[in-house]
């Protein structure tokens, strides 16, 4: 339900009482990943998406059913062979879907509050709720946030070593950015029957810094926005480096690369792109940025810049293993001219590049068309390998 936080946040400041479907697993070419939502409120206005239009009606009713009896709701939708009028995924696939209530007087709108703050402010957070086993527990629900230590908010009322169990797993969970489910023994061992456990991640979005001011650069900016990240656009030079030039720009640096990259903050997500096309400047960034536990590291220029430039590398110490993780010239074979074009090419290496992609065409291919790279699979904690 964190894909729409901030919707839900509104709703839970005005009171309003409501219901959240959330899918839970999917199978097949599902189009829809673990963590996506459709939200119903009392009124019976409806916010999200479980599924791109198949069984949204179906979900809508169970929906406002959580609303009416007050409980949650496990519901499993597939494609059916025998009735072409069933509800069903008419693109093969199938999906579980959760469905928990969140009424004023429900125990859970607490927890699902201060998850949905933590995610409208930016900062990370994980919710937990079981999806399967005791009746009772279906439903309930915990939440972490790095900053409370090993404390958390909520609970299952059942058993503290479950609760904080599940509250270790999720904040593992959590710094891996993932959404997924986990397999927990009723009293947070191997010793008792599983839970099923939903685990949702909110962080704030990855970062993209763009190294290199030109008209490229703005392109890509818009493509980066597009795709969800932060994105700063660095340059040393301030008669390029300017809000009017890069309006859709979070952040615009006048600094030399290498230093800036130096100061900042980057992490497994963040992705580097540089384009400033001059060694003076490509060189110190590269030999740093290779260095670096980033995402991505992709660089500007024909394929002669590309040899001269590594040349230049090995010449300050970067070793061949960490050559191997630059992407130039950046980008894929989309025979790009203009700006657009470019950044299209180079946002279309990157997401191949985050999901596991090849970046060939679908057409003709036998490759999976939804990669399942940003789930994590249902796994038993303490079971014996």
């Amino acid at each position: 339900m964190l894909d729409i936080a901030e919707e839900l946040h509104r709703w839970v400041e005005q009171g309003r009482d409501f219901a959240v479907a959330t899918v839970v697993a999917v199978g097949g070419s599902a189009p829809r990943q673990p963590g996506a939502a459709l939200a119903v409120a009392a009124d019976g206005t409806a916010i999200g998406s479980v599924s791109g239009g198949c069984v949204e009606g179906a979900v809508y009713e169970l929906c406002g059913q959580a609303l009416e009896d007050g409980e949650s709701i496990l519901e499993r939708f597939g494609y059916s062979d025998d009735d072409a009028f069933a509800v069903g995924l008419t693109c093969g696939g199938v999906i579980d879907i959760l469905v928990t209530p969140v009424r004023s007087c429900d125990p859970v709108r607490p927890v699902v509050t201060a998850a949905l703050e933590a995610a409208v402010k930016g900062r990370a957070a994980a919710l937990a709720r079981i999806v399967s086993g005791p009746r009772e527990l279906v439903g309930r629900a915990l939440v972490v946030r790095p900053e409370d230590g090993p404390a958390y908010d909520g609970g299952f009322g059942a058993h503290p070593e479950l609760d904080r169990t599940v509250a270790a797993e999720a904040a593992a969970v959590l710094d891996a950015g993932r959404t997924g489910t986990l397999e927990i023994g009723e009293q947070g061992s191997r010793c008792e029957a599983p839970l099923t456990v939903l685990v949702e991640s909110s962080v704030p979005p990855p970062r993209m810094i763009v190294f290199g001011a030109i008209d490229f650069a703005s392109a890509l900016v818009r493509v980066g926005k597009f795709l969800g990240y932060r994105v700063t656009v660095c340059d040393a030079r301030p008669v390029f480096a300017t809000r009017a030039r890069f309006p859709d720009a979070d952040e615009i640096v006048v600094e030399w690369p290498h230093k800036y990259l130096e100061r900042t903050e980057v992490d497994p997500r963040t992705v580097l792109c540089v384009l400033t096309h001059d060694a003076k400047f490509d060189v110190p960034l590269l030999r740093l940025a290779l260095k670096l536990p980033v995402a991505y590291i992709g660089a500007m220029g024909s394929r002669r810049t590309h040899l001269d430039r590594n040349d230049r590398l090995r010449q300050v110490g970067v070793t061949e293993l960490e050559l191997t993780r630059l992407r130039s010239p950046i980008g894929l074979d989309l025979g790009a001219r203009t700006p657009e074009e470019t950044a299209l090419s180079i946002g279309a290496e990157i997401v191949a590049n985050r999901r596991g992609g090849s970046g060939v065409s679908l057409a003709g291919a036998h490759t999976p068309i939804h990669h399942d790279g940003a789930a994590v699979p249902a796994r038993r904690i303490g079971s014996v390998a």
